[in-house]
């Protein structure tokens, strides 16, 4: 079997109020797939799930061949899932380097007394952090700004750098919470071309939440559409945009039959 992921009926009850309901999805490895939906849809829930920040209240979700329900998020992450935020979460006075070596120290072993004394073997993981964190700001274009502090950076900039963050975690499944927010048409194209790069780069299996519909359908092969946290339609970006459910959960229920929603 080629899945990564798969969720199983999963529901997520906050009180009465179902926030997701009998969602069923999956994603195989290497994909790129987007989840779009109006505002109050359940798509950060549905992220918030996936990695652990809440349980479902019924349903099964796999991972990697793991059941993942009841674990923490950092146990998701460490067997393979990274996400990023829709409200930028950055370490804003440690500087872009440091950001992502931070993230990087997830995967390491080292002892108290190895980071107290700095034996061999800490400096030896001291410098492959510090390798594959460059690496990934390359990755992002963001080499010129290792040395600047993240709260000095341009808005578009620090977006770029929770996803080079992420990165260094060395996931499989990479989440991506609105990465386009507050960019402008230039930097929104910009990171088009670097999410389909960092896919190829680093055999990433991506899940996209975003509001852009233009960025959605021009990048992601397979897309969910989420509703009162219900799955609405699924299907290829053609296939979505006209699918009429869809353009009614979006412009309202008055809409001609030769609608479409907006595409490159």
């Amino acid at each position: 079997m080629n899945r990564l992921l798969e969720t199983k009926a999963i529901t997520k009850k906050f009180g009465g109020l179902a926030a997701v309901s009998d969602l069923n999805i999956w994603l195989d490895f290497g994909e790129l797939i987007g989840m779009i939906g109006p505002n109050g849809a359940g798509k950060t829930t549905v992220f918030n799930l996936l990695t652990g920040v809440y349980e479902p209240t019924e349903g099964d979700i796999s991972f990697a061949d793991q059941r993942i329900n009841g674990l923490k998020t950092f146990q998701i992450a460490r067997i393979g899932a990274a996400r990023t935020f829709q409200n930028i979460r950055l370490f804003k006075n440690l500087t872009t380097l440091e950001n992502v070596k931070v993230a990087g120290h997830m995967n390491t072993h080292s002892g108290l007394y190895a980071s107290l004394f700095k034996t061999h073997s800490q400096l030896t993981s001291d410098s492959e952090i510090d390798g594959r964190a460059r690496k990934m700001l390359e990755a992002m274009n963001l080499s010129h700004a290792a040395d600047i502090r993240a709260g000095d950076l341009a808005y578009g900039l620090q977006r770029r750098l929770e996803i080079a963050r992420a990165l260094a975690t060395s996931p499989k499944l990479l989440l991506l919470d609105e990465p386009a927010a507050g960019m402008n048409p230039q930097e929104k194209q910009e990171l088009m071309g670097l999410i389909r790069k960092i896919r190829e780069d680093f055999s990433l299996t991506i899940l996209l939440i975003e509001h852009d519909m233009k960025l959605v359908m021009g990048i992601c092969e397979r897309i969910y559409v989420l509703d009162y946290g219900k799955i609405i339609a699924q299907g290829n970006p053609s296939e979505i945009s006209r699918n009429p459910k869809v353009i009614a959960a979006y412009l309202g229920e008055d809409y001609s039959d030769d609608t479409a929603l907006e595409t490159p």
